[in-house]
């Protein structure tokens, strides 16, 4: 039996307009009941996460968990304790937006634990990230004031995948103790190397006693495809990136617009499909 589902937010449990289903509402609080837990597990920061964990009926639970930032921290809901948490260096945090500078055409994110900096906010970006994540613009050709801060991920924002992948060529000297991944087919991430949501699954596991085989992960993107290969059932959502399927053990026919979630609590945890 499965003890632990653990799934991405946006374009999986979320749906494009930003809502969560009544259906995938309905089957995850059910799964909890019946001694299931359910961790979200975002590339985003836990304080933008708040509404969904009470959409759920998991705010501020005891023994309760979420995953955010691609596994960089684990929080237990009650009280916002957190229990891992991994970042980069500010040195690192500001190769990489030196380096990014020029290309005009590259959004630039850093994370703090509490806050997202962006620069070259498009406006694309802005209705994007509106009502996901709390963020401040920045315009200065420096990330000077969070020398001393703790800096959690690095992110370079462009919806053309192929041309971020082009840059990630460009900057091996620059990611080689980090973790590259990529998400919403607009992100790179750059995480501490080991810092991505299968281990940040692994970590979970470990703190609580669950075996790793008795965890279902669920992801749309490449930046969940470490936990879809590491728990014991990986699933992707009907709109998971093509390349990525195979790698899934099942893809489920319903989107993120469609209750792919309560689909799979249906069919793996109930037994009713």
């Amino acid at each position: 039996m499965y003890k632990m589902i653990v799934a991405d937010l946006d374009e999986t449990l979320i749906s494009t307009d930003r809502t969560i289903t009544k259906k995938n509402i309905e089957a995850i609080k059910r799964a909890i009941e019946a001694g299931v837990k359910f961790v979200p597990a975002t590339g985003r920061g836990y304080n933008s996460v708040h509404e969904t964990l009470k959409t759920l009926g998991l705010y501020d639970k005891e023994q309760q968990y979420t995953i955010s930032y691609n596994g960089g921290a684990i929080t237990e809901n009650k009280g916002e304790k957190l229990l891992y948490f991994q970042g980069i260096t500010f040195e690192e945090a500001e190769a990489l937006y030196k380096f990014a500078l020029p290309y005009e055409d590259i959004c630039i994110h850093v994370y703090t634990p509490d806050q997202v900096w962006v620069y070259r906010f498009f406006p694309e970006e802005v209705e994007y990230l509106a009502c996901r994540q709390p963020c401040t613009e920045i315009f200065d050709d420096n990330i000077d004031f969070l020398k001393g801060k703790e800096i959690v991920k690095a992110i370079f924002m462009n919806t053309d995948f192929d041309y971020l992948k082009q840059i990630e060529a460009k900057i091996t000297h620059l990611t080689k103790d980090m973790d590259v991944s990529y998400s919403s087919n607009r992100y790179m991430e750059l995480n501490r190397k080991g810092v991505n949501k299968g281990a940040g699954l692994q970590r979970l596991c470990d703190i609580i006693g669950i075996d790793i085989s008795e965890t279902i992960a669920i992801g749309d993107n490449f930046n969940d495809l470490s936990m879809i290969k590491a728990a014991g059932l990986g699933v992707g959502v009907a709109n998971t990136v093509e390349a990525m399927k195979p790698e899934c053990d099942y893809i489920t026919e319903n989107d993120c617009d469609h209750d792919a979630i309560a689909e799979v609590i249906e069919k793996f945890i109930f037994n009713e499909r």
